[in-house]
């Protein structure tokens, strides 16, 4: 059973830093690009960075220099540092395996980000 395992959100000031972490099991991680997606409040869920299992990253506009996307492969775990946390960051982030040659994709179930004085 493939399980994606989020942890480590929370409420945060702006300015201020958040890791969250994304565990997998049942998949074989070498296989996926590993993800995270973001759903704010009435909005649609957004892609926020993925990284291939080789370390190529990408990244959207909004969080280019702020957030890092890292991972041990040896762990089955990506990691996502949020740094100069902003407001508009608020929202939940979801975990997401992609396996490009089949486009088969698997969901954490999400952990909160919550950016606020």
């Amino acid at each position: 059973q493939v399980q994606l395992v989020e942890s480590g959100g929370g409420l945060v000031q702006p300015g201020g830093s958040l890791r969250v972490s994304c565990a997998a099991s049942g998949i074989i991680f070498s296989d996926y690009t590993m993800g995270w997606f973001r759903q704010a409040p009435g909005k649609q869920r957004e892609l926020v960075t993925t990284r291939t299992s080789g370390g190529s990253t990408n990244y959207a506009d909004s969080v280019k220099g702020r957030f890092t996307i890292s991972g041990d492969n040896a762990k089955n775990t990506v990691y996502l540092q949020m740094n100069s946390l902003k407001p508009e960051d608020t929202a939940v982030y979801y975990c997401t395996a992609y396996r490009d040659y089949d486009g088969r994709r698997y969901w954490g179930q999400g952990t909160q980000v919550t950016v606020s004085s």
